[in-house]
């Protein structure tokens, strides 16, 4: 196959990033959070506040599921529950100071943990990674 053929370039890109997030999760153990709980808290930071139910949407999970997972976070200090301003029987899932805080520190860390191996690469390759992120955020916006 040529390396143009769009299966075996999504193989590829499969397996690439199913890699480097490994890789970069290796710096989320310091934090004592699961993956999943990472993922919402995740989410509700760099996405704002949300329902249980859009948040249950965004994570791909049943509400019950991340029902859980919310309760676990917030008995954590992470996340708060608020009273939704335009529907008064709703509850709107926020990220406190304490799980902003641990985001951002886990964030550092796996940055700093993809800058050193990104170092390593040569000036050609660092451009060539640049442009692949450009055409990788294209298709995960493509929906």
């Amino acid at each position: 196959m040529a390396r143009t053929d769009s299966l075996e370039v999504a193989t590829a890109l499969h397996r690439a990033a199913i890699r480097l997030l490994r890789t970069a999760r290796v710096a989320d153990d310091e934090t004592g959070v699961s993956a999943p709980k990472l993922s919402a808290l995740s989410v509700l930071t760099f996405g704002g506040p949300q329902s249980l139910k859009s948040l249950a949407s965004a994570e791909q999970v049943t509400p019950a599921t991340m029902s859980k997972l919310v309760s676990d976070l917030e008995a954590d200090g992470l996340l708060a529950k608020r009273a939704d301003r335009e529907d008064k029987r709703g509850l709107r899932i926020e990220v406190t100071a304490k799980g902003r805080a641990l985001m951002e520190e886990g964030r550092k860390r796996r940055l700093a943990l993809l800058n050193k191996r990104i170092a390593k690469l040569t000036r050609e390759e660092r451009a060539q990674l640049a442009d692949a992120s450009a055409l990788m955020m294209r298709l995960a916006a493509d929906q």
